[in-house]
This record gives C-alpha cells, sequence and structure tokens, in this order.
C-alpha cells in the first residue's frame, strides 16, 4: 500500500530529475556528433593555414588568403546550422519538463 501512495512522486523524480539528466546527456552527445560531422573545431584551428596546403613561392599568401574567406563561410553555416539544433534542443527539453504541467491543466479545464 505505501508504494502506490509513493508512485506520484517516483514519476515526478523521474519526470524532472533522471530522465532531463539523461536528456542532457544525449544532448551534448549529439552536440559532440555535430561537430565532429560538420568539422567546426578542425576549422576554427586551422583558420590562418592555406586551404590545401599550397606552400608554392607565389602562392602561399592567395591560398591563405582564399582559404580564409571559405573557411568564414563554412564557420558561419556551421555556426548557424549549430544554433538551429540548439533552439531545437532547447524547445523539446522546455516541452518535455512542460508536458505534465499542461496535461493537467487541460484536464480540469
Amino acid at each position: 500500500m505505501n508504494s502506490y501512495l509513493l508512485l506520484p512522486f517516483i514519476f515526478l523524480k523521474f519526470w524532472y530529475f533522471d530522465s532531463p539528466r539523461g536528456m542532457i546527456g544525449f544532448f551534448l552527445s549529439l552536440n559532440h556528433a555535430f561537430f565532429e560531422l560538420f568539422s567546426l573545431p578542425l576549422f576554427l584551428r586551422t583558420f590562418f593555414k592555406p586551404l590545401k596546403n599550397e606552400y608554392r613561392q607565389g602562392l602561399v599568401g592567395f591560398s591563405r588568403g582564399m582559404g580564409m574567406v571559405v573557411k568564414t563561410g563554412f564557420i558561419i553555416v556551421d555556426l548557424l546550422l549549430f544554433f538551429v539544433l540548439l533552439s531545437f534542443e532547447l524547445s523539446v527539453f522546455v516541452a518535455f519538463l512542460a508536458f505534465p504541467v499542461i496535461s493537467v491543466l487541460l484536464f480540469f479545464r
């Protein structure tokens, strides 16, 4: 009989402590996979290097400049996609946390 009385607290502990911890872990793993897939850290590390490691006498300056232009475009697109991913993750997280409250409010209306 005692376990039935504790069931709402067990549900709230699961919904508001255990599941968000798991979701945050999943989102961190998803963000890490996104960075590996779109190679944003690599673009930032090699920003001032030539695009295709072109070190011939007259092409070093042009290769560095062209690499910076191309990598700037890639970095901007990667950051835009990352912010879309973060906004999706945040909206899913907030909707998940608000779902029980919204269901109870709709039930009593």
